[in-house]
């Protein structure tokens, strides 16, 4: 009978006016149409079925985010009635709010019971009258749904609470959802603490690449890849920005183009914002949103520098609130949606001309007071005050960061269009750096000479200019091959330094990383090994991170140098790898990387008669934009070159490949020793064993590896006695590593050989094949001649001489094929086992799990028939799968 009475009671004429006595606008209990382009998101609607389960659901964004349609959509696929109610300025009376909400449950068929009532004054709602709705509502078999679309609109305290006392005495019979650009006046807290709350912010509301390409699809218009993710990253996947963008891209002739090149201060999407954000806001908040365009990110007190104002924190506090593309980065700093930014300071040239600059000058003043060096110079860059900015960098002891900044550490990039200007220290230092960053001594010096006058001439103590100078002095000796002048400009920065605060200098650990590099380069170069490695082992082992992966790849490429220069080849193969891992670990671009560590590698190719290989890393040298104005990279590359066109039987291109071309102030000494060698190599060749040995007279005895070619030369032109007196000059346990004891014993073998000692000369090739094995070195054998194939054909295993590419050994023997196929997850175990990376390391940089590692290993040895790494990687390698 109950029943019966509550089923009757709620077919009731519904009330056809409000307490106004005005009628109700039909459009507000309406959900908007989605258009044609609609791209319904599965992942969206899913978080909406989830808000069914608790009381609360907020789908809260900025205007344009797609969150009415959202929700319409969802709405119009449930097969349950929703009220929908779109607010009005006007319901901030709480009476008009609650009898618009009331009539929206009619609309939907959730009709409230007849002794509910409605609110007979626009003003005010009696408290009993809500008691009756929510004991209503809690009562229902399955709660009513209730969206409040901008829901913004009525922001008083009052409707929060009134709202707040429905939802939680009507139990499970209500769900409500507010779609809303700004956070409500309801104890969210609470809310999330039980758990009772389903919330979907702007960052989900954002479009994916994928979802965007959609989109545009939906448009007609078809993206890369690419291209939507540049779109995206554009407008950080705003809904509205895209749909724009979309429909002015579908009116061009180049669709793609446009989307990626469009001109956001002059578009449908600068009048949308301009619109529906900046206009809708007072002149005081429009006037900060235009002078904070100017910058990534702001603070309240940056905000207060640029408008002179002191108010920014109240109003940024409710632009975070009110989801006015302001976002809050943590820490009280804020910035704008890029595209939003992008449309200000268009804006703000046009309404302000020339305030932007200003802005800029202030912004970067107020940046150096903060401790921000890297935004305080793009500002002083930008207001073009390059005084202010070129001190800053100075007094700051960051000059070595124009050399090792990348990305968006990159401190370079704000000073590309200075000029000379006025005459200062600090603005020649930093000319002086940009120039001698990119190899040019002709501009560099004369500018860093111009700041040591300016500072002779100045009585005051400049600490941070004096150690700049020495920074640059030491890069200037280092690439015009002036060892003295490099040592002498440490010295200064050494003594320089006790005078700066600790502190300041741990800011800057590439300061002194710069300066090992540059001097152990320079050390090198002046034919001093061990003082080198030295400095340039130091170099390697300074902290810093990013700051010092420059130097540190730097002085690993050339200690790979020095081990390869000693003939130990694996060694310098595990140098170069590193310094290569570290330049794509912070990922250093082309032209910042070492040189020498490709250049070394392609000499160890050479070693190991991989000539296509050694082919192709010197092209990628090349390709890559190195630079040859540093004298140790320019005879590394003129060495490896001439070696690969020795191997390749070009012996007159070899030598050429190594004349002096005047290139460094100083000779060097190992330069020359093995320049020489090459020649020596060139005539022996050519079948002039006498001009060989005469081209290592004035070098033989300096060091090994001549010491070693001389005895060959000799033993070619019939003298053994001589040749084999060479070798015993050399030091014991050995000349260097098996680059040059593999060479020796084969000399000292083909002595034997020569001298009928057929026992010895197998013993000195055994020996030799087994050093040569350990680092596949396969020239060594090649260059000995016809007389070692006897003994070869002899001697055990030794069917790793055939290299990846090369031909026949001296046997004939070819390694047998792999029986099965490597996975592609199995060769990229293999490729990281052949750059000697631990098991660990190789799980790491392929996101897998140790465990998973392993088991490709089993995989790969029972593939290749090997039991070790060492063999799978020379297995592989031979059978050109490297």
């Amino acid at each position: 009978m109950a029943h019966r009475h509550r089923h009757r009671d709620r077919s009731a004429p519904e009330p056809r006016v409000d307490p106004r006595g005005e009628p109700f606008l039909g459009t507000r209990f309406a959900a908007p149409a989605r258009p044609l382009t609609f791209l319904r998101r599965a992942r969206l609607a899913d978080r909406l079925d989830q808000g069914l389960g608790t009381p609360l659901t907020l789908v809260d964004g900025p205007a344009g985010a797609g969150k009415t349609l959202l929700v319409a959509d969802w709405a119009a696929r449930l097969d349950r009635p929703v009220a929908w109610l779109t607010a009005d300025p006007a319901d901030r009376a709480p009476g008009l709010f609650w009898a618009y909400l009331l009539q929206a449950l009619r609309v939907a068929g959730l009709r409230p019971a007849p002794g509910i009532g409605s609110p007979a004054h626009p003003s005010s709602v009696d408290r009993a009258l809500l008691a009756r709705l929510a004991a209503d509502l809690s009562g229902r078999p399955e709660p009513a749904i209730v969206v409040v679309d901008e829901f913004e609109r009525v922001p008083t305290a009052d409707i929060a609470e009134q709202l707040e006392f429905v939802l939680h005495h009507a139990s499970a019979g209500l769900r409500l959802i507010l779609v809303t650009r700004s956070e409500p006046l309801l104890p969210l807290h609470r809310h999330r603490a039980a758990g009772s709350i389903t919330e979907i912010r702007g960052a989900e509301l954002a479009f994916t690449p994928e979802e965007a390409a959609a989109l545009l699809a939906a448009h007609g218009l078809r993206l890369s890849a690419d291209a939507a993710h540049t779109l995206v990253r554009r407008t950080r996947g705003w809904a509205a920005g895209l749909r724009l963008c979309a429909l002015a891209a579908r009116q061009s002739a180049d669709p793609e183009r446009c989307l990626k090149e469009f001109e956001a201060g002059h578009s449908v999407v600068a009048d949308y914002l301009l619109a529906e954000v900046l206009r809708r806001q007072p002149a005081g908040t429009q006037d900060l949103l235009l002078r904070v365009s100017v910058v990534e990110r702001f603070r309240p007190g940056l905000a207060d520098a640029l408008t002179g104002r002191s108010d920014a924190e109240r109003i940024l506090a409710r632009l975070r609130r009110e989801n006015a593309f302001v976002e809050p980065l943590g820490q009280t700093w804020y910035r704008l949606h890029p595209l939003f930014a992008e449309i200000l300071r268009a804006h703000l040239r046009e309404r302000h001309p020339g305030l932007e600059t200003e802005l800029h000058r202030r912004a970067a003043r107020w940046l150096s007071r903060s401790g921000s060096l890297t935004e305080t110079l793009a500002h002083g860059c930008a207001a073009g005050d390059w005084e202010f900015a070129a001190r800053a960098l100075v007094d700051d002891l960051a000059i070595g960061r124009l050399f090792t900044g990348q990305g968006p550490d990159d401190l370079g990039t704000p000073f590309a269009r200075m000029t000379a200007g006025t005459d200062s220290p600090a603005r020649q230092l930093v000319l002086a750096a940009r120039e001698l960053a990119g190899r040019d001594l002709g501009h560099g010096l004369p500018r860093l000479r111009h700041a040591e006058e300016l500072l002779a001439d100045d009585t005051a103590d400049h600490v941070p200019d004096r150690l700049g100078c020495a920074l640059l002095e030491a890069l200037a000796a280092r690439l015009t091959g002036s060892p003295g002048r490099a040592e002498r400009a440490a010295g200064r920065a050494r003594d320089l330094s006790r005078s700066v605060p600790a502190e300041r200098l741990d800011r800057h650990p590439e300061l002194l990383a710069l300066l090992l590099a540059h001097v152990g380069s320079a050390r090198l170069w002046a034919g001093h090994v061990a003082e080198a490695r030295a400095a340039l082992a130091e170099a390697v082992t300074r902290p810093g991170g990013a700051a010092t992966a420059l130097p540190r790849q730097d002085a690993l490429g050339h200690l790979a140098l020095i081990d390869w220069l000693a003939g130990r080849t694996a060694g310098a193969e595990r140098k170069a790898l590193a310094a290569l891992r570290e330049a794509d670990r912070y990922g250093l671009p082309a032209p910042a990387r070492s040189a020498v560590a490709g250049l070394v590698l392609a000499a160890v190719a050479v070693e190991r008669d991989e000539l296509d290989a050694a082919q192709a890393l010197l092209d990628r040298v090349t390709a890559d934009g190195h630079g040859t104005a540093d004298p140790v990279a320019a005879a590394a590359r003129a060495l490896a070159g001439a070696h690969l066109l020795l191997a390749r039987g070009d012996p007159g291109a070899a030598v050429a490949a190594v004349e002096d071309r005047g290139t460094a102030v100083v000779a060097s000494p190992w330069a020359a020793d093995h320049a020489a060698l090459v020649a020596s190599a060139a005539r022996l060749a050519g079948g002039d064993p006498e001009a060989a040995a005469k081209a290592l007279e004035p070098v033989a005895r300096r060091l090994p590896a001549c010491a070693v070619a001389a005895a060959r030369a000799r033993l070619a032109a019939g003298d053994t006695g001589t040749a084999l007196g060479l070798l015993d000059t050399l030091p014991t346990p050995g000349p260097g590593g098996p680059a040059l004891t593999v060479r020796a014993a084969l000399v000292r073998a083909e002595a034997a050989d020569r001298t009928g000692d057929i026992a010895a000369a197998r013993r000195l090739v055994a020996r030799a094949l087994c050093d040569a094995r350990r680092e596949r070195l396969r020239r060594p054998f090649r260059e000995a001649g016809p007389w070692l194939r006897p003994l070869l054909a002899t001697a055990p295993a030794h069917d790793w001489l055939v290299a990846g590419g090369g031909t026949r050994d001296a046997t004939g023997l070819r390694p047998a094929p792999v029986v099965e196929e490597l996975s592609p997850r199995e060769r990229d175990v293999l490729c990281r086992l052949a750059q000697l990376m631990s098991t660990e390391e190789i799980a790491a940089d392929l996101y897998v799990s140790v465990n998973t590692v392993k088991t490709h290993l089993k995989g790969l040895y029972r593939k290749l028939s090997v039991g070790r790494r060492a063999d799978a990687v020379r297995r592989a390698r031979e059978l050109r799968l490297l």
